[in-house]
């Protein structure tokens, strides 16, 4: 049995076709039905300023197209990522550059307090995702995989999955991957979107994002990250997350 075939067979895929072979198809042929399905709060909780946008901005897209409401939420504002610019004025740019990018798929933007290079898990914190969990009540988290060259990562991974565990695993919760082999080390996803045709809205979020300098991490990770993924799909682009199995369902709200 090949790689696709054990997918065919074994695998999840989260835009919810529910024949393999048809994966394919376009998304408008996959929500069929959505009006009668209820309307679902998904949450992405990124270390910084673009981590969200990069590693699922086309699945949040797909999902906010599909009517859920979503909330990208933002651990820091990104305050050491300009080089030779103040961290204030630098948390200022970025935070209006995140702005944009949720605007352009009419999502929510939320900022933690957290500082970029220099995240913590201590009590203080652990209550602050928390309160937010808490807050928001979602039905689904999207979060960093944990096993992360970047530190800012890991502890928002560490803290999300210990908050989730801490409030009785009450949302499903979901890996993304950024920068496969550059920063997420042995990420093998459990579940896949199509996000074929959401690659144009998730390429304008991540450009949003001009002081990072998009052209050299969208162009050089992430578009062969999603035509990667695709291939394990047999389709053009898709996004890979990797479940955490103790949550209340299985599956993505709406993509079925």
């Amino acid at each position: 049995m090949n790689r696709r075939e054990m997918l065919r067979t074994g695998g999840n895929i989260l835009a919810g076709l529910t024949v393999f072979g048809t994966a394919a198809a376009h998304a408008s042929d996959a929500f069929t039905g959505a009006a009668e399905r209820p309307r679902k709060k998904i949450l992405a909780i990124g270390a910084h300023p673009d981590d969200n946008e990069s590693s699922c901005g086309g699945t949040l897209a797909r999902l906010a197209a599909e009517g859920h409401e979503v909330v990208s939420v933002y651990f820091t504002r990104g305050e050491r990522g300009i080089k030779g610019t103040a961290m204030d004025e630098a948390a200022s740019i970025r935070t209006q550059e995140a702005i944009e990018a949720c605007r352009l798929i009419g999502i929510r933007p939320v900022f933690m307090t957290q500082i970029d290079g220099g995240c913590e898990i201590v009590p203080e914190r652990y209550q602050e995702m928390t309160d937010l969990i808490m807050r928001e009540k979602p039905d689904i988290v999207f979060t960093h995989w944990p096993i992360d060259t970047h530190r800012d990562h890991a502890i928002c991974s560490i803290l999300v999955f210990d908050t989730w565990k801490k409030t009785g695993c009450f949302f499903d919760l979901y890996y993304y991957e950024p920068m496969m082999g550059n920063q997420a080390q042995n990420f093998h996803p459990s579940d896949y979107v199509d996000v074929t045709d959401y690659e144009e809205i998730k390429r304008k979020m991540c450009y949003c994002h001009k002081s990072q300098g998009p052209l050299r991490w969208y162009d050089g990770y992430h578009i062969k990250m999603m035509e990667f993924r695709g291939m394990e799909m047999g389709i053009k682009y898709a996004e890979g997350f990797v479940r955490v199995w103790q949550g209340p369902s299985r599956e993505l709200p709406g993509l079925k």
